[in-house]
This record gives C-alpha cells, sequence and structure tokens, in this order.
C-alpha cells in the first residue's frame, strides 16, 4: 500500500479527501484526516489529525486487509516533530501554504516551516525520486521548492498567481462552486474544469491533489475526471438549509488566512452583507487571536464574535483578544454563547446576505471547562427559527 502525506497550515484534510478520490476513491484509497478515517472497513474519527505510530500501525493493517492499494494522510506539524508516524516510508508529500498557526507550540515562523521543510528532506532520503507538490504562491512554498530541487525528489510546482508545473487559470467562483483552466504539460494541456467545491482556495485545494496524482502516475483522464464528482462535505464551506432568508455556509477557518479566504471566497460572490461569525480555540496560540479579528474586520461587513472551544480559557479573555485586532467603526456584536451567536446572525440577515459560521466546521462538540458537550453548527443552523 502506498502512503501519501499532505502536510500544512490550511487545506490538508480536503486535500487528502481529493487526491484519494483522484487515486481511485474509497475502493482503492483510504484516509486518515482529521474528520475521519476511512480504513475501508469503517469509518470514525481517532481525535487527531495525524494519530500516534500505535494507532496508524493498526489503521494501516486494516486498510491492507481490506485490499486498498492507497492511503491519504494528514501529517501535522506536530506529527513532524514528534516522529508520531515512526517508520511509515511516505510515497510522495504535498505542501499546502504556511500561515501563522502553532506558534505557542513552534515559538517562530521560521522553526515552523523548518518542521514542514523536514517532512520533504525525510521523504528525499527514504524515498529518492519520490513526487513532491508545493504551492509557489508564498514565500514560504518557494523556499520549500528551492529546498526540494536540491534534493532527490521530482518537485511538482502548483499556482494560481503564475508559472508552475500545475497551474489554474480564469477563475470564477459562485456559491454551487467554481470553473476554472487547469493547466500542465503533465495533463497534456489547458483543460475547461467545473468543481463543485466553492472558494479559491478549494481550488488551490484541488490544484495540490492534481499535482501530487501526476506525480503518482494518475492518468490525466483519472484526474479530470474526479474532479466534476467533488461535493463540499465536512463543515469545508459547507452550505446548510436554514429558516434565515440568507444563504448560509459553515466552515472551519481558524487562522487569520483561513478567515481572509473564506470571507473573500464569499464575498465575491454576495449581492448583500457577508456575516461572520467566529471565535478562538482557547489553550491555543494567543498571537493569532487579533490577526483573526482583523482579518474578518477587513472581509466580512458584519462580525459576530464568539466562542469556539474556549477549553480552560475564560471565553471573554479570548473574545478580548479577537477584539483588539478590530478596527474601530466595525459593525461587531459580541455573544459568547455560540447557539446565540448563530441565531443572532441568522436572524439579522436578510435577503441577498451570506452567513459564514466559522472555526467548527466539521466538529460536534464544544470543549468548555475540560468538558465536551454536544454543539454542531451545522444543526444550529437547520434548527432556527424565527
Amino acid at each position: 500500500m502506498r502512503i501519501w502525506g499532505v502536510t500544512g497550515t490550511n487545506g490538508k484534510t480536503t486535500t487528502a479527501w481529493v487526491l484519494g478520490e483522484m487515486l481511485g476513491g474509497d475502493t482503492a484509497c483510504g484516509h486518515v484526516t482529521t474528520v475521519e478515517v476511512w480504513t475501508g472497513r469503517r469509518r470514525f474519527s481517532s481525535g487527531y489529525t495525524t494519530p500516534p505510530l500505535p494507532v496508524l500501525k493498526e489503521i494501516f493493517a486494516e486498510m491492507e486487509g481490506a485490499g486498498l492499494k492507497h492511503c491519504t494522510i494528514e501529517v501535522s506539524s506536530h506529527a513532524i516533530h514528534q516522529r508520531r508516524t515512526g517508520d511509515t516510508v511516505f510515497a510522495g508529500g504535498a505542501f499546502t501554504n504556511l500561515t501563522e498557526d502553532h506558534l505557542d507550540y513552534h515559538k517562530t515562523m521560521d522553526a515552523y516551516f523548518e518542521v514542514k521543510a523536514d517532512f520533504f528532506r525525510r521523504l528525499a532520503a527514504e524515498n529518492p525520486g519520490a513526487p513532491a507538490a508545493v504551492c509557489v504562491d508564498g514565500g514560504y512554498g518557494r523556499r520549500l521548492a528551492d529546498i526540494c530541487r536540491a534534493l532527490s525528489l521530482d518537485l511538482v510546482t502548483f499556482s494560481t498567481q503564475g508559472e508552475a508545473d500545475v497551474m489554474a487559470r480564469d477563475i470564477a467562483v459562485a456559491p454551487e462552486g467554481s470553473v476554472f483552466t487547469l493547466d500542465s504539460a503533465r495533463l497534456g494541456g489547458a483543460h475547461a474544469v467545473r468543481c463543485p467545491l466553492a472558494g479559491r482556495y478549494n481550488v488551490e485545494n484541488v490544484l495540490a491533489a492534481t499535482a501530487l496524482a501526476c506525480g503518482a502516475g494518475v492518468p490525466p483522464d483519472g484526474i479530470l475526471a474526479a474532479i466534476p464528482r467533488l461535493e463540499p462535505r465536512w463543515g469545508r464551506l459547507e452550505r446548510v438549509a436554514s429558516a434565515s432568508p440568507a444563504t448560509v455556509f459553515v466552515d472551519y477557518a481558524h487562522t487569520d488566512d483561513a478567515l481572509a479566504n473564506v470571507l473573500s471566497t464569499v464575498k465575491g460572490f454576495t449581492k448583500g452583507r457577508v456575516w461572520a461569525v467566529f471565535g478562538a480555540g482557547g489553550d491555543r496560540d494567543r498571537r493569532k487571536r487579533p490577526l483573526m479579528g482583523a482579518a474578518a474586520a477587513a472581509h466580512a461587513d458584519r462580525l459576530v464574535v464568539t466562542s469556539d472551544n474556549p477549553r480552560s480559557e475564560d471565553p471573554a479573555a479570548i473574545i478580548a483578544e479577537i477584539a483588539s485586532g478590530i478596527p474601530e467603526g466595525t459593525h461587531v456584536d459580541y455573544e459568547p454563547d455560540r447557539a446565540a451567536a448563530i441565531r443572532l446572525a441568522l436572524a439579522g440577515a436578510e435577503v441577498g446576505d451570506s452567513v459564514v459560521i466559522c472555526g467548527k466546521g466539521h466538529e460536534t462538540t464544544q470543549e468548555i471547562s475540560g468538558v465536551k458537550h454536544p454543539f454542531d453548527d451545522r444543526e444550529q443552523v437547520r434548527a432556527f427559527t424565527f
């Protein structure tokens, strides 16, 4: 069984899932993601982005027993640093992006980057010639591409902004998805593509999967056929039916970069106002909180700042740190009760508006003072009444 790793700050889950579809779907490829593990026999949550090695070995054994030929897996920076994947030899890897997150653990962005780079250094050492798909739209990606060029790897660059081995051009986004031109010599040239996943950042995720699938030797016809079959899932810009007159989405965005991406995407196709409901997790990187406030204010018309998973922290203190990054004059409400915050936005939104509920996505619990309470943003939206 060939194991394909996906690392980066944002987009790992979607990229791993899309790559699995290109590698043959559920009958050929298992996955290990933040949301779900699929072994070919059962689906479950491991409780980790990247599980510890003893759990991984059991998962891989079950996949092989089910006859799967591939596995895609999210490889977090914590997992790389802690060597959670142990002696796993990867068939190839993809790098999505690097933005501020986890600095409570890594301390500096340079240290965070070096951990990501270590994944590819180890890949080259253990599997010379393996494909490495790298997004070159940011400085860290270009820096990583230079490192990979000096290693014995089959580098496949991808970009939505400039020249690369796999490129997306003429991108247009709408609530029902995206259309773009996918251009790569590895795919035989340019192809008009319709993708049911909305958002420019989802185009980037599809490109990441495409680049690694090219390196994995998937035929172009297989890659191109998989893209139109994709459907929004797992709380990644997932549209949810509601009694509110607005269009409502639930998304996992929980960093300033992810908020900017999802809110700017929704802003691009919304005729009215964009409402952002969001918070920040407790006992995690505090430095990103004001950045999240600033990013939301820059890309949404109305903010509702609330709790995410406060864990052991005081929700009011977390909200205050987010508020420190929100400029004066911003239309913002502060409501620590997440259910009440969601209702506030849904009740206030009008026809033509979009409401984006950010931060928890697929999660079905909210952790407060060490206790996990049942809570699903999607169910809150569906249950809303005036």
